[in-house]
């Protein structure tokens, strides 16, 4: 009998079990590692003012289901109160104003270098819905014992109050002024006034939560609206496709249904 020249190593079983083991899983290792990646998110910082609040809210909404990998943060307040954050360093990549003074500001600051008018807004009165004290005109907020709030003349619902009342001769004498309209829509709604000095916009927004009282003389202050990118802004590409998107008929159709005009 020949002895073969070469014979196969004995391979214990245990050791046997473990290669099989090491062939099943090994492919599983490579397609997973393979197959993983990373994914990034743009954060885009939005400052706009607070009548802007429901509508850019939807806007962030709709623009960040069509732009995937992007995220609006959305920061509200009164204009002038971003404006002061803005040109103190605050990071911003887009700035909405409720007028163009408070625009011109931050572009006097070097914040920005040109803007665009998006939307028009005028002033509403705003009372309890049961109106208790019984307001149907611009002149009945100055009967005595009245509780008007408005806006403070720095904030631009507060500056159109003031047009306002200059061009119809009248003396208007508020128990609190606000620092944006968002506070003075809340005190109606808490009933701690008998009318306010609004947006048409906002008590749109607030539903059956107040009642809306147009008057003729509003129309001698319409607030027109700027929007732009905020110079050194960390996202100016993200920050402009927001601004075009605003602009936008999908943008343009949000604000119209809030009740903004065309500026």
């Amino acid at each position: 009998m020949t002895t073969p020249l070469w014979r196969p190593a004995r391979v214990h079983p245990k050791l046997s079990l473990v290669c099989a083991l090491l062939v099943t899983v090994s492919p599983v290792v490579v397609a997973c590692s393979t197959t993983s990646t990373s994914t990034t998110t743009t954060t885009v910082t939005v400052f706009a003012a607070s009548s802007l609040q429901k509508s850019f809210t939807t806007m962030g909404q709709q623009f960040e289901a069509s732009h995937r990998g992007t995220r609006i943060r959305l920061s509200f307040a009164g204009s002038a109160d971003l404006v002061s954050q803005i040109t103190q360093g605050s990071p911003a990549d887009v700035f909405a104003s409720a007028d163009t003074k408070n625009m011109a500001k931050v572009v006097a600051a070097g914040r920005a270098s040109n803007s665009t008018l998006f939307a028009a807004n005028t002033l509403e009165i705003a009372v309890p819905p049961d109106n208790p004290a019984g307001i149907s005109s611009l002149g009945d907020l100055t009967r005595p014992r009245t509780r008007l709030v408005v806006c403070a003349p720095a904030v631009p619902c507060g500056a159109a109050t003031q047009k306002i009342a200059s061009a119809s001769g009248l003396a208007l004498t508020p128990v609190s002024e606000e620092s944006s309209v968002v506070d003075v829509l809340g005190k109606v709604q808490a009933g701690e006034a008998d009318a306010g000095l609004v947006y048409v916009t906002d008590v749109r927004a607030a539903g059956d939560k107040v009642k809306g009282i147009t008057f003729p003389e509003s129309s001698q202050a319409v607030n027109q609206y700027p929007i732009a990118v905020v110079a050194g802004a960390g996202e100016p590409a993200g920050a402009q496709q927001f601004v075009d998107f605003v602009l936008g008929p999908q943008g343009q159709r949000v604000l119209a249904d809030a009740g903004f005009a065309k500026p």
